[in-house]
This record gives C-alpha cells, sequence and structure tokens, in this order.
C-alpha cells in the first residue's frame, strides 16, 4: 500500500498526477487526508479521500509514504504530530518516503534527511539542513525520493513505480503515456 497525505492547499498536480500514475500500475494507493475526507488544493480543487489519518492504525501494509508540495499544504503537513509518527515510523523501519516541490521541508523539520542527497523547489533549500542538494528534477538516496515541483510530477511518479515494481514497468507505463 502507499498512503498519499493531503492537506488543506496541496499542490493538486504533484498530488494526484502521483496517484493516477501508481494506480495505472496497479499499486494499491490510497489518498489520506490529515484532517478530513475532503480537503482542497491549492488552486480550488476539492477532492474526496480514501480515508483519513485516523484509520492509519500500523504501516504493516505499507510501501511508501509520499508527501506532495503546495502552499500551506506541506506547512499543515510538517504540523502534524500523527504524521510526523508515521514519518519516523516509516524511516526506522526502512519504508520507503517520498516527497516533492516543498514536502522535503517536512522531512527536515522532523531530521529525517540528514545527510541525505535531496531536491526540491527553488527557494526552499534555506528550510533544508545538513543535506546534499541536488539540482536534478527527481533524486533518489536509498529508501527516499524526491521531486522539484509541479513540472517534475510525472518523472517523480514514474520514480516511485520504478521503486516498487521494477524499471520494466515503469518504462512500459510512460511509453504507454506518451512520456518520451
Amino acid at each position: 500500500m502507499v498512503y498519499v497525505f493531503f492537506a488543506d492547499g496541496f499542490e493538486e498536480i504533484e498530488a494526484l498526477t502521483v496517484v493516477d500514475i501508481l494506480r495505472r500500475a496497479d499499486i494499491r494507493t490510497h489518498m489520506i487526508g490529515i484532517n478530513s475526507l475532503k480537503v482542497t488544493g491549492s488552486h480550488g480543487i476539492t477532492v474526496q479521500m480514501d480515508g483519513t489519518l485516523k484509520d492509519i492504525s500500523s504501516l504493516n501494509d505499507a510501501l511508501m509514504l509520499v508527501l506532495p508540495g503546495g502552499m500551506p499544504g506541506a506547512k499543515h503537513l510538517a504540523e502534524s504530530d500523527s504524521l510526523r509518527n508515521l514519518l519516523q515510523e516509516a524511516y526506522e523501519t526502512d519504508i520507503h518516503i517520498a516527497a516533492i516541490c516543498a514536502a522535503p521541508t517536512v522531512l527536515a523539520k522532523h531530521n529525517l534527511i540528514k545527510g541525505r542527497r535531496v531536491t526540491c523547489y527553488p527557494g526552499f533549500e534555506s528550510q533544508l539542513h545538513d543535506f546534499v542538494h541536488l539540482e536534478d528534477k527527481v533524486v533518489q538516496d536509498g529508501e527516499l525520493i524526491t521531486g522539484k515541483g509541479p513540472g517534475a510530477a510525472m518523472e517523480f511518479a514514474l520514480k516511485i513505480v520504478e521503486t516498487l515494481k521494477g524499471h520494466k514497468v515503469s518504462e512500459q507505463l510512460s511509453k504507454a503515456l506518451i512520456n518520451d
């Protein structure tokens, strides 16, 4: 199971592209609202969630936790103690974590990127600490995947597919989507 976490003010392209691509790859993916079953993005699009943070009692079935960016969505994600606990558990048990755009700041706030290679939306580097910044659109460092922003959402989602299902599946999906 992949859990994608939504907070009011999320970046629609980043969140929904990931959900769409993972579901096309037959990866069980649940949209989880931090506080409610309906969450509104930074561009006014309201999305119905599959569940809320309260519904996750353990990460036993989790393959990855995904944090979309957007503001103030990433700020709201960082403020959630329940999400912080899940991220810490994932980090300690080698469950993959992916964050795009402003969301790597959530990981930095909770000391989960120390010494790691990451990318983020330009300008958010100042909110990160003890990391190696790369300008790439998508960066993978072990169990951590980071993406630069909305323009990298497709590549970010395909990297998640590659990580969970292999390069062949990711490549086939990319070709089917005419993502040359």
